[in-house]
């Protein structure tokens, strides 16, 4: 009986790592091995980094937020507490563009949270 080698699976699977590999520098594209590895280095960043961008743009948002309430006189935090209290469910994100394009509508918003800290 013949021995079986399972080419073309094998096959495949490298291409596919040599695939995903384009662009690296030197042996980390050309060798499966190193290619490999590169490859599996590469998906543990792009997992772990998912997760972080969602951090980091919460904590974008949360500056720009503060630095357009500390020009109308309030902090941060008494700004959220304000609009927690006033019911008001606007996210971080869309009061940040607000923050940034259109003052007269957050003008409006720090008054609502103004008032609802009363």
């Amino acid at each position: 009986m013949p021995r079986t080698t399972n080419a073309p699976v094998t096959r495949k699977r490298r291409k596919k790592v040599l695939k995903r590999a384009k662009g690296f520098v030197g042996g980390r594209s050309r060798l499966f091995r190193t290619a490999n590895e590169t490859v599996k280095r590469a998906q543990r960043f792009a997992f772990r980094d998912r997760k972080a961008k969602k951090r980091v743009f919460r904590s974008l948002w949360i500056v720009r937020i503060s630095a357009a309430v500390k020009n109308a006189g309030l902090s941060y935090s008494k700004f959220i507490s304000g609009l927690k209290k006033a019911k008001v469910a606007l996210d971080r994100r869309i009061m940040a563009e607000i923050a940034a394009d259109d003052s007269k509508t957050f003008k409006e918003i720090v008054k609502i949270a103004k008032s609802g800290l009363k």
